[in-house]
């Protein structure tokens, strides 16, 4: 068992130390909400009014209600961008050399996307840190009891985008890969706009962000974040857990077959 958590423990202190190395990475990460926050939303602000939805007590301003989603959006963007290492580990060898021990290949899987979650994580907070630093209302305890629900929401992405890592081969066709994933699972879905709209403009497009699971890793945080526990999305947020972790542990039994 020693052996396991210190392979844990070493995939993660690599990848922080990856992390706090690479500093633009954590700035741009940032840059990302808050320019939603403090620029995009002052413009959508006096369309949208305020609004009055689950899990709210009370109508809420547009700043508010995309808090969780720019949650989302700093693990959606960093889980789909974390397996870039994994590509950049795999041409240079790195990754070879890890899945050559005697350790269980699944396990080291899961202990890659663990790590990239625990980055996730850090952005994440920080993000919420500094949006209650620019006058949002979020409870310190409510941010803590959300980091669960984030570091579950980190390791779907991180498996997806895992999957994804072990289907492209080249690293130049990575990025236009990506831009094709990660805007259209962050627009289709509740991040910025409350179902209910989406459905009175476009039928369509809220049948599409019902199936979205990202819609409900962003209801689940919304809802952690006001000390609410809304269980529908928690039971499909545990579904794609399953399913997400099954397709990248295929994806890289699946690598290793056609070499």
């Amino acid at each position: 068992m020693n052996i396991y958590f210190n392979c844990l423990k070493g995939i993660v202190y690599k990848e922080l130390i990856r992390f706090f190395k690479q500093k633009s990475r954590f700035f741009s990460a940032l840059i990302r909400p808050l320019l939603w926050l403090c620029i995009f939303s002052i413009g959508l602000k006096p369309s949208l009014e305020l609004i009055l939805t689950s899990p709210y007590e009370k109508a809420v301003d547009y700043e508010t209600y995309i808090i969780p989603g720019l949650v989302g959006m700093v693990i959606l963007f960093n889980g789909m961008q974390s397996s870039l290492t994994m590509i950049f580990d795999r041409e240079m060898g790195s990754m070879k050399i890890l899945l050559a021990s005697y350790i269980n290949r699944n396990y080291l899987i899961f202990c890659k996307m663990f790590a990239t979650s625990i980055v996730s994580t850090i952005q994440a907070l920080t993000f919420l840190i500094v949006a209650r630093i620019y006058g949002i209302e979020i409870s310190f305890f409510a941010i803590i009891l959300t980091v669960p629900l984030i570091i579950l929401s980190s390791i779907i992405l991180n498996a997806f985008a895992l999957f994804l890592s072990s289907v492209i081969k080249e690293l130049e066709n990575f990025a236009s890969v990506m831009n094709f994933v990660i805007f259209p699972m962050f627009f289709l879905s509740s991040a910025l706009y409350p179902l209910s709209q989406i459905k009175e403009a476009s039928f369509l497009i809220y049948k599409i962000s019902c199936f979205n699971p990202f819609t409900y890793m962003i209801e689940a945080i919304r809802h952690s974040l006001y000390f609410q526990i809304d269980m529908y999305s928690l039971l499909i947020l545990f579904c794609s857990f399953i399913v997400s972790l099954v397709i990248a542990f295929l994806g890289f039994k699946v690598k290793k077959v056609n070499k």
